[in-house]
């Protein structure tokens, strides 16, 4: 796909992954549309942006500003050819330390925002016999490790919904790829370990956010079906899935990091 005036909406675009995807994405022609909960901070980042950039306030968590979201979108630009599922969070604790709330509320964001935006896009993509979705999922959604049960079962959601949305519209024109990023330099760890714990443990392994914005661009101009990051994490996903018992036992002190 050549990127150059395709209208292409990111969720979470006000830090992080992004904020950099969506500079990337600009930088190589794209219309960005900037959608997330804080209207000032978007607006922080679209004056970094090189080309055209418009800004939605929208929570991926209710129903409504999702709708309306999108509305004023189609109303400006009349399509969406490229949409970005990149809106999460996470909190790591032991499951007998974690409300259920916080279980409901991070599936909400992560696993039902996801549903909410591409329900909203795929009608028009359909008719137009083409499009891209892009979700931003974790290598969390492959291994799961200590401390982690809601947010890895809100990415094992997101793998698993991405898949069964590509063979649904095989043969529709429109792709869907699934980004697994394994740790990111990024502020998603300031609610996932507010006292630097893990992060001090995989400061040696974490990525720099730029490499994952990166592959967010290389999916959107592909529409390459899955990228595992880095591919050590891939590879270990892969040994898991064939090896299950084993691959926990020789792992479980080398992932067990929060």
């Amino acid at each position: 796909m050549q990127l150059n005036d395709k209208v292409i909406v990111i969720t979470g675009a006000s830090s992080g992954i992004g904020a950099l995807a969506a500079q990337m994405l600009s930088r190589e022609g794209a219309t960005v549309v900037l959608a997330a909960r804080s209207a000032d901070k978007l607006q922080a980042v679209g004056r970094g942006m090189m080309g055209p950039y418009h800004v939605v306030e929208m929570d991926v968590a209710s129903d409504a500003s999702v709708a309306a979201g999108f509305a004023e979108i189609y109303k400006r630009y009349g399509r969406v050819d490229v949409l970005v599922n990149n809106a999460g969070y996470g909190k790591f604790t032991a499951l007998d330390e974690t409300p259920l709330q916080d279980y409901s509320e991070m599936m909400n964001v992560n696993y039902m925002g996801i549903v909410r935006c591409t329900k909203e896009v795929l009608p028009a993509m359909k008719a137009a016999g083409r499009g891209r979705i892009v979700n931003v999922a974790s290598i969390a959604g492959k291994i799961g490790t200590a401390k982690s049960t809601a947010y890895t079962a809100t990415k094992h959601a997101v793998i698993g919904f991405s898949s069964a949305l590509r063979q649904e519209l095989s043969g529709s024109g429109i792709t869907v790829s699934t980004i697994n990023p394994g740790p990111i330099d990024t502020p998603f760890f300031q609610i996932a370990d507010p006292d630097g714990h893990y992060v001090n443990n995989v400061k040696w392994f974490m990525m720099k956010p730029e490499r994952v914005a990166g592959a967010v661009v290389k999916a959107v101009r592909t529409g390459k079906t899955e990228m595992n990051l880095p591919w050590v994490a891939g590879a270990g996903a892969k040994l898991y899935q064939l090896f299950p018992a084993a691959v926990g036992r020789i792992t479980s002190g080398m992932l067990n990091k929060k």
